[in-house]
């Protein structure tokens, strides 16, 4: 209970820390919108075309935002040795990687649920009528990515090339998530998604949550 405590306080003060900030927050959201905005002037599609793309599209956007966000989450520890505070603290390693991925967890869900009525704008794409099992598949899919990338966050931190080197790790190993993500997106914004499919990204967090518990002890003290 008080691993679990301590987590909390942990994503709290990264939080806090970001609000105060928003230097991740508004890298992403500028970047997401960037993209969407872009995208939606670069290419002259009818809307069969448009729904086609609509789940490959998000998830190019949010993978890269994600990417973005969780650079961070490490990252700010580095100045005055906060990072090496945070290590010999009194919560587990555990707690320190579960903080981290719930604070990059909310960060990304904040970027992505900003960035959605812009897609749906610019491209003409009803999501409100499948909202509910969208936001199902965004969620699982966003933790899939921040469980994920506050791992190698940990490797990376002490890199001098770390925003290089993050996404090299992260993306090979989102694959089959981002796979998963993208048709069952772009089915649900067709009308004719599967939700059986969402047991491939219950699947991967589960094994992803589980080994970034695990192995942090080991990373943090590399």
């Amino acid at each position: 209970m008080g691993g679990l405590r301590a987590a909390f306080v942990i994503a709290g003060k990264d939080l806090r820390t970001e609000w105060r900030t928003k230097e991740s927050l508004n890298a992403a959201v500028s970047f997401a919108l960037v993209i969407l905005v872009l995208f939606s002037f670069a290419f002259d599609l009818d809307r069969e075309e448009r729904l086609a793309i609509s789940g490959g599209l998000l998830w190019l956007v949010y993978s890269f935002a994600g990417a973005l966000i969780v650079n961070r989450s490490f990252a700010r520890e580095l100045p005055n040795d906060c990072l090496d505070v945070l290590i010999s603290s009194p919560a587990p390693g555990w707690a320190v990687f579960l903080g981290k991925a719930l604070a990059c967890f909310v960060l990304l869900m904040i970027v992505e649920l900003i960035s959605l009525p812009i897609f749906g704008l610019f491209y003409n794409i009803n999501w409100a009528e499948s909202f509910f099992s969208l936001f199902l598949v965004i969620a699982l899919a966003t933790w899939g990515i921040t469980v994920v990338g506050t791992a190698f966050s940990a490797v990376t931190v002490n890199v001098r090339l770390r925003e290089l080197m993050l996404p090299v790790l992260l993306y090979p190993i989102l694959i089959p998530l981002l796979i998963g993500a993208m048709e069952m997106t772009t089915g649900l914004l067709n009308g004719n998604a599967v939700m059986s499919d969402i047991r491939i990204l219950l699947v991967f967090d589960t094994i992803f949550t589980a080994l970034g518990l695990y192995l942090i002890e080991f990373i943090l003290v590399i």
